[in-house]
């Protein structure tokens, strides 16, 4: 049998897995393969789904990477992981810019208007996530997967995917329970922030999409 000190090594260990694997960071990343792999979007050549992937990795991860690199260089923040609330500020602004980049890059190359306002919806996110944590530290990581979660479930009911999506939908809030354990089990959040976080990307997604998809 395993002791109690190597058992919960092991759920450290798994939680850190699964926060670093579903950052916040990488979501636009997920929410456009999915996009661009499981729904009507599927029929567009390969060469152009990569090109849009990748350009929405660059504008939405790899320039949020950077930024914090160069903040805590400066020292104007103490921790890449952002645990402590105020030094949040400037990565979330930074990163509302980034999304809205995103979401004028897909604009530019005519994508869908639903696309569109997934991107839009992860950028609605983010603002309400920086302007609650002045008070308050609300989940980025939840808000993420919440907003997953709302686009596989508005491609499945408008009849978007290229099949049946019951079961990836499924497995994904799945996934944000896991996410949701993990970040509580290492502390960075409690039930509520969770819980909060996860309907704050949920939320802002579904109503860009329905809104003005």
């Amino acid at each position: 049998m395993l002791s109690r000190y190597t058992l919960n090594r092991l759920i450290a260990a798994s939680a850190r897995f699964f926060s670093t694997v579903l950052s916040p960071l990488v979501m636009p990343f997920y929410g456009a393969f999915l996009v661009l792999w499981t729904s009507v979007m599927c029929l567009l050549p390969m060469g152009v789904r990569i090109t849009v992937l990748m350009v929405v990795l660059g504008i939405t991860c790899v320039l949020p990477v950077l930024a914090i690199g160069v903040l805590h260089h400066f020292r104007l923040i103490s921790d890449k992981r952002l645990d402590k609330r105020r030094e949040r500020l400037l990565p979330y602004a930074f990163a509302v810019l980034c999304y809205l980049g995103a979401t004028a890059y897909l604009s530019h190359i005519h994508s869908p208007q639903w696309f569109t306002m997934f991107m839009a919806g992860g950028m609605l996110a983010c603002v309400v996530s920086l302007v609650v944590n002045l008070w308050w530290k609300i989940s980025a990581h939840m808000a993420g997967i919440g907003g997953i979660v709302a686009l596989l479930y508005q491609i499945h009911v408008q009849g978007l995917s290229a099949f049946n999506l019951f079961l990836l939908l499924c497995f994904t809030i799945l996934l944000a329970g896991v996410l949701g354990t993990s970040r509580i089990a290492l502390r960075r959040h409690d039930l509520l922030q969770v819980l909060a976080g996860f309907a704050n990307g949920y939320a802002c997604v579904t109503f860009m999409m329905k809104a003005f998809g």
